[in-house]
């Protein structure tokens, strides 16, 4: 991979965004660091990053909207990894996978597992020529989810957890965990 490709990372975490770009640097890519939604949009405007790890909780806005204006803006070519150390259990994992991110990694990061993963969402993105996702034929992944589903879906795209999902919708937290993994 050249040098060329450049890593956004977002992370309100000064000492990760340092690890991660030590780690990523040594793999032979760019990086290009981010604290919040507005350093991280300046950045992608200016620079076109080729990846973006993005964490999912940040002071002011959560993970799952600057995801969503970053897609907006830049579409389905962009490979986006979702990082996280607070929303690591398997229904956060499954909802960013589902939201369309091209993976989802829980800190503390492996170095080596991080550079694998980087370079594969790359390589994905590469083969696939920056075709959208539909034109390979590929299925609406939310397609076949219940109303419900999908209301518990939108809630958790905004940052929301579990147990304030369970209040809003007065249903228990572990039924909540049960549709995020459908």
């Amino acid at each position: 991979m050249a040098a060329s490709q450049t890593v956004l990372v977002v992370d309100d975490d000064e000492c990760f965004r340092a690890l991660v770009r030590t780690i990523v640097e040594r793999a032979g890519f760019g990086v290009v660091e981010a604290a919040d939604e507005v350093e991280a949009f300046a950045a992608a405007d200016r620079l076109q990053p080729t990846l973006v790890l993005l964490d999912v909780r940040l002071p002011r806005t959560s993970g799952y909207e600057i995801y969503r204006e970053l897609r907006d803006r830049y579409g389905d070519e962009l490979p986006i990894i979702f990082v996280s150390g607070e929303r690591i259990d398997s229904y956060d994992r499954v909802v960013g996978l589902m939201l369309g991110a091209e993976d989802y990694l829980t800190k503390p990061i492996d170095p080596d597992e991080l550079i694998i993963r980087v370079r594969r969402a790359l390589r994905r993105t590469l083969t696939n020529g920056g075709r959208d996702r539909s034109e390979l034929g590929e299925d609406d992944s939310t397609a076949e989810l219940t109303p419900r589903e999908l209301e518990v879906l939108a809630l958790v795209a905004v940052g929301m957890s579990s147990a304030r999902i369970a209040h809003a919708l007065v249903i228990s937290p572990r039924t909540v965990g049960t549709h995020i993994q459908h």
